[in-house]
């Protein structure tokens, strides 16, 4: 598998280092990371990276929110959700604003890579 670079978004100072290192034990690399939708927002433009891991509930501006303003600046961004059991609607509602897919917290090896793949094969290996 390429590597890819990835920004992780989430309020959670925890998560983003658990999910950075995950994705570095993968064969990524983490471009940068953000606290919230906006600064999400502000930092893609910079950063341009490959694929993009978003929590859904933070502060300052959502993360539905934040996927929606993303996919209007650069329709070919790949965003990623990251969401907590029990929000099936709001995985809809993701999916609706332009995310590609979604990965379940806690989240575990095995499923975030094999989400990863699947969103990797379908959107970014265009060979």
């Amino acid at each position: 598998m390429s590597k890819f670079s990835f920004m992780v978004v989430d309020d959670s100072l925890i998560t983003q280092r658990k999910l950075s290192q995950l994705l570095e034990e993968l064969g990524h690399s983490v471009a940068g990371t953000c606290v919230n939708g906006q600064q999400a927002c502000e930092k893609y433009i910079q950063l341009k990276p490959d694929l993009v891991t978003m929590d859904i509930t933070m502060p300052v501006m959502d993360g539905i929110e934040s996927t929606k303003k993303i996919i209007e600046s650069d329709p070919e961004a790949v965003i990623v959700m990251v969401t907590s059991h029990g929000q099936k609607q709001t995985v809809i509602d993701a999916i609706s604003a332009g995310a590609k897919g979604y990965i379940l917290k806690p989240f575990y090896r095995d499923n975030v890579a094999q989400t990863l793949n699947k969103v990797i094969n379908k959107y970014l290996n265009k060979e």
